[in-house]
């Protein structure tokens, strides 16, 4: 009998433990989800971005000179068409805070794009801002 009443409440104690794992549980896959459709988001962006900085091809030398082996891009055409791009969709309204950085090399155009993220559960202690980051490149290729 005595046995008995000093295993009384353990089983309280199990099941709060279970609650709390169950509950943190819920807050990451809450989190990663809202991230994870986040970046999608972002990389929809990119994408279109890349697409529209490959408009940035250098248009002057390609009607004075031709095609020639290789199509040059230019590095600040291509940064204007992607930011009118992002600026023409409202992706700075709907993503406030958003940054965006082009790279062109001779023949491509990468677009990453980078908002923060206000997470939906956030325990105490943790940040409840996190910054997501979507990317994308096009390919402007010279074919015969």
């Amino acid at each position: 009998m005595n046995r008995r009443r000093a295993e009384r409440g353990q089983t309280s104690v199990l099941i709060v433990g279970f609650f709390v794992v169950a509950v943190l549980l819920v807050v990451v896959v809450v989190d990663a989800s809202a991230a994870y459709l986040h970046r999608q988001r972002l990389d929809s962006l990119a994408d279109g971005a890349a697409l529209a900085a490959t408009e940035g091809i250098q248009t002057d030398r390609l009607y004075l000179e031709g095609v020639g082996e290789r199509l040059s891009l230019d590095p600040v055409a291509a940064r204007t068409q992607a930011a009118a791009y992002l600026r023409g969709v409202g992706a700075f309204r709907d993503h406030p805070g958003l940054s965006f950085r082009v790279v062109t090399s001779a023949d491509a155009v990468e677009v990453q794009v980078s908002a923060p993220l206000d997470l939906p559960l956030a325990p105490p202690g943790w940040a409840e801002q996190t910054r997501v980051t979507g990317s994308a490149a096009s390919y402007v290729p010279v074919l015969d």
